[in-house]
């Protein structure tokens, strides 16, 4: 008798397990709403707001931890209020699990489609999230959501999302003013409806000043630069690596080398060469914190290429950046499809100073010889004052947002539930 045996590679055999997980969740939650919709129609009344029990005003989505800090304010300010709100996520480790909110439900509702499925039959009067392409990939608009709203969690350029990745949103709350221009001209050429557009500020940075007001200052603080890619082929780090490191390492400064968080999923075996290779270099020191705070507070400079920490560095510590041009691909992206060049593209230019792989043999004189300058200084005041309005009032105007949005589709009335 012989027996035969199947081999499905891990990865094969990942997938199809997400595949059957996701489906799984689906079946489970269609099955909940065809009982809910049965009670309805049995009993005898139009379905409704009001008929639905599962029916949550106030909703927000957050997709990973690393989004905390966007949420934060806003859920704060929803607890000081005492008006509940269902906070939905796909992180066990979630931080808001650690707090003991009142009138803050936190749930975690599993990772990619067992999220997408709970979300895509959600019943509520207002969805609050970070994550783009809604009714692009997975996450779909469900019937019985109100209004979908988007928080930017960049003072960037809104249209460096992938493609479409902000067209189905009800609205999108923004951190500058200058944002709204481009989406503008993009409804007007894919011919979609105008969303809601609304500054409030930058939650996470009012979060992230706060934080780096209480870091105390080094007592004994060696030079140090700090290099923090974006991640992909266009990335410093990716690019260049030994090429841009060894001459750092050289000049004896303490060099601060902090990976984008999507390096340590995509990038492990670069992230593994260069370890391996500045083991024994005890000046240059790896970070892989959630907040970035510490090693922005230490650094005299900062090296990058389009990443968006660079408005981060620059809004939070008021101190030079240098950029190595990477000449990012703008074809997967919304940008792509407009006819001028970009905000962050053009301030970069007037707050930060160029370095050019010619110049990373001698990086320690040209480091040294580019100091700040009252032009440079003034750049940056300038991108602040237009990428980062209303400091420190943002999970305050999101919170009124997001009220006075279930309040005019209820009728005014006060929604507590």
């Amino acid at each position: 008798m012989s027996s035969i045996f199947l081999y499905i590679d891990p990865g094969t055999g990942s997938m199809l397990f997400s595949i059957l997980i996701g489906a799984a969740a689906t079946l489970f939650f269609l099955a909940k709403a065809a009982i809910l919709k049965a009670k309805v129609i049995f009993s005898g009344k139009k379905s409704g707001v009001a008929l639905d029990a599962s029916y949550k005003p106030y909703v927000i989505y957050c997709e990973g931890k690393q989004y905390w800090n966007v949420f934060k304010p806003v859920v704060d300010e929803f607890e000081r209020r005492g008006i509940r709100l269902a906070y939905f996520t796909s992180a066990k480790d979630d931080p808001v699990f650690d707090k003991t909110y009142q009138y803050v439900k936190p749930e975690f509702i599993g990772e990619g489609n067992a999220a997408f499925a709970k979300l895509n039959l959600l019943s509520a009067g207002i969805v609050l999230m970070t994550t783009p392409g809604l009714q692009v990939y997975q996450l779909k608009r469900s019937r019985n959501v109100k209004h979908y709203s988007h928080v930017l969690h960049m003072p960037n350029d809104a249209t460096t999302y992938r493609l479409f990745g902000l067209d189905f949103f009800d609205s999108v709350l923004l951190t500058g003013d200058y944002q709204k221009n481009d989406l503008r001209i993009l409804e007007k050429q894919r011919n979609i409806p105008e969303k809601q557009l609304v500054t409030v500020g930058c939650s996470y940075l009012d979060v992230l000043a706060e934080k780096m007001a209480a870091v105390p200052e080094e007592s004994d603080h060696p030079f140090t630069v700090l290099v923090s890619p974006s991640w992909g082929n266009v990335g410093v780090l990716k690019r260049y690596g030994e090429r841009l490191l060894d001459p750092l390492v050289k000049t004896g400064w303490r060099i601060i080398v902090r990976p984008h968080p999507q390096s340590k999923k995509s990038e492990q075996d670069m992230l593994q060469r260069l370890e391996a290779r500045y083991k024994d270099n005890a000046n240059l020191v790896w970070d892989y914190e959630r907040d970035n705070i510490y090693s922005m507070k230490k650094a005299d400079i900062m090296i990058s290429d389009f990443s968006g920490i660079i408005f981060d560095y620059t809004f939070l510590c008021n101190k030079p950046v240098m950029y190595v041009s990477t000449d990012m691909d703008l074809r997967p992206y919304d940008a792509y499809d407009l006819d001028h060049e970009l905000w962050q593209f053009q301030i970069l230019k007037e707050m930060g100073i160029k370095l050019d792989e010619s110049q990373f043999d001698t990086i320690k004189q040209v480091i040294t010889a580019a100091s700040d300058s009252p032009e440079l200084a003034a750049a940056r005041k300038k991108a602040k004052e237009t990428a980062w309005m209303h400091i420190g009032h943002a999970g305050k105007n999101i919170t009124d947002f997001m009220v006075s949005t279930v309040q005019s589709s209820t009728g005014n009335q006060e929604v507590t539930q």
